[in-house]
C-alpha cells in the first residue's frame, strides 16, 4: 500500500507541474492572440473568462463524477482540454471558436487541479508539505513556461499553441496510467459527507479561494499585457514576467514546505495577505523597468504559498465533495477579477483596470484575520486537524 501512496503522490506531482506549463501559457497565447488578430480589451477579457468558466465547471464536476465513473474515467473525459484547446487555438481568429478553446482549457485545468489534489492530499501524512511541494511542481512548469513558448515561436506563429497542445496530450497519457479501481479506495473514504457545508470556518477558506484565485489570475492573465500596454516592457521581454513571477513563487513555496516553520495555518496566512497587498501596491506604482520586475518578484512570493496554505488549512475538511464546492467557488474569482480588469480598461485605461487586482489582495489580509480568529473559538477549533 505504501508503495501505491507514492506512485499515485508522484502521479500527482508531474501531472500538475505540466499543468502549470499548459494554464499558464494561456496568458502568453492570448497576447499572441491578441496581436495576430487585433482584439480588444474586452474581447481579451472574455477569452480568460471563458478559461475561467470552464475551470469552475470542471472543479464542481470533479468533485461529482469519481463516484459515479471513477477517478481514472472522470479525469481521461475532463482532461484532453489542453490538448483540444490549444488546437483549435491554431484554427483562426474567430472569437467564438476560441471562447469555445478557452472554456475546453478552462475544463481540463480545473479537472487536473482536482484530481492531483484528491490524488496527493489522501495519500500523505502531511498536508501542508505535501500541497506546497504539489503547487512548486505547477510553479516550475510555469516558470518553464515562457522559454518554451519563445523557442516554438521560432518556428511558426502557431507553433506555441501547437506544442502546448502537446503537452497537453503528454499529460493525458500519464493519467492513462492511472489504475481503475486499486488506489481509489481511500478517495471513496474522504468522502465525509456534507458536514462541511455547516462548518463556517470552511466558508471563510472558500472566499480566501476567491480572492487568491482572483488576485492570481488578476496578474497572469493581465500583466503581460499591461507592461506592454504601459511601455515597461516589450516585445518577448515581457513574456518573461511570467517567468519572473513563478521563479519567486516556486522559491517562495519550497521555502514553506521545507524551511519555514508554520505553526499555525491563519497566522500564516494573515501575513501573507499583508506582504501581497503592499506588493501590489508597489507593482502598480512602478514604472521604470527594474523596480516594476522587483515589485513583482516581491509580490510573487508574498502570494505564493497561499493557495497550498489554504488547502492545507481544510485538514480533515478535505474530500472529492468539500473540494467539489471551494474549488468553484475560487474559480469564481478567476472569473470575475480578469472580466472586470477587462471592462474598466475599457472604459478608463488598463491601468485602471489593474488597479482592480488590489481589491482581492487586501481580501486575502481581512479574510485571514477572520479566519484566525475563528481558528482560537473552541467551538469551532475541533474541527480543523
Amino acid at each position: 500500500m505504501q508503495s501505491d501512496d507514492v506512485r499515485l503522490r508522484r502521479t500527482g506531482y508531474l501531472t500538475f507541474g505540466l499543468s502549470g506549463v499548459c494554464a499558464i501559457s494561456s496568458g502568453v497565447i492570448v497576447s499572441l492572440l491578441q496581436d495576430l488578430y487585433g482584439f480588444s480589451f474586452q474581447t481579451t477579457g472574455n477569452l480568460l473568462t471563458c478559461m475561467n468558466i470552464g475551470n469552475m465547471s470542471a472543479a464542481f464536476l470533479a468533485g461529482i463524477l469519481p463516484g459515479k465513473l471513477g477517478i481514472k474515467r472522470t479525469i481521461l473525459l475532463m482532461g484532453s482540454g489542453y490538448f483540444l484547446g490549444y488546437l483549435l487555438c491554431t484554427a483562426g481568429g474567430n472569437p467564438l471558436l476560441l471562447m469555445l478553446a478557452f472554456l475546453m482549457l478552462g475544463l481540463c485545468k480545473g479537472a487536473v487541479l482536482n484530481t492531483s489534489s484528491v490524488l496527493v492530499g489522501t495519500h500523505t501524512g502531511d498536508k501542508k508539505v505535501s500541497m506546497q511541494l504539489m503547487h512548486s511542481f505547477y510553479a516550475l512548469g510555469a516558470l518553464l513556461c515562457p522559454f518554451l513558448l519563445n523557442f516554438l515561436g521560432l518556428f511558426g506563429e502557431r507553433m506555441p499553441m501547437l506544442g502546448t497542445a502537446v503537452i497537453g496530450l503528454g499529460m493525458w497519457g500519464i493519467f492513462l496510467t492511472l489504475p481503475s479501481g486499486k488506489g481509489a479506495e481511500k478517495e471513496k473514504k474522504a468522502q465525509s459527507g456534507k458536514v462541511f457545508l455547516r462548518d463556517p470556518v470552511f466558508w471563510v477558506l472558500a472566499a480566501l479561494l476567491f480572492c487568491q484565485n482572483g488576485a492570481e489570475y488578476g496578474v497572469t492573465g493581465w500583466m503581460v499585457t499591461y507592461y506592454k500596454n504601459q511601455g515597461i516592457l516589450q516585445g518577448n521581454l515581457a513574456a518573461y514576467v511570467m517567468t519572473i513571477m513563478w521563479a519567486f513563487t516556486l522559491a517562495g513555496r519550497l521555502l514553506i514546505a521545507f524551511v519555514v516553520p508554520v505553526r499555525n495555518h491563519f497566522k500564516a496566512l494573515v501575513m501573507m495577505g499583508a506582504a501581497c497587498s503592499v506588493g501590489y501596491i508597489l507593482l502598480m506604482m512602478m514604472q521604470a523597468p527594474v523596480p516594476a520586475v522587483l515589485s513583482l518578484a516581491f509580490f510573487s512570493l508574498s502570494m505564493a504559498g497561499t493557495n497550498p496554505m489554504i488547502t492545507a488549512s481544510l485538514g480533515n475538511r478535505m474530500s472529492p465533495q468539500s473540494m467539489a464546492v471551494i474549488l468553484p467557488v475560487g474559480s469564481l474569482g478567476g472569473i470575475l477579477v480578469p472580466l472586470l480588469i477587462g471592462q474598466v480598461s475599457e472604459a478608463a485605461g488598463l491601468r485602471a483596470g489593474m488597479g482592480v487586482n488590489l481589491v482581492p489582495c487586501i481580501g486575502i489580509l481581512v479574510l485571514g484575520l477572520v479566519a484566525y480568529r475563528m481558528e482560537a473559538d473552541p467551538r469551532l477549533k475541533g474541527n480543523v486537524s
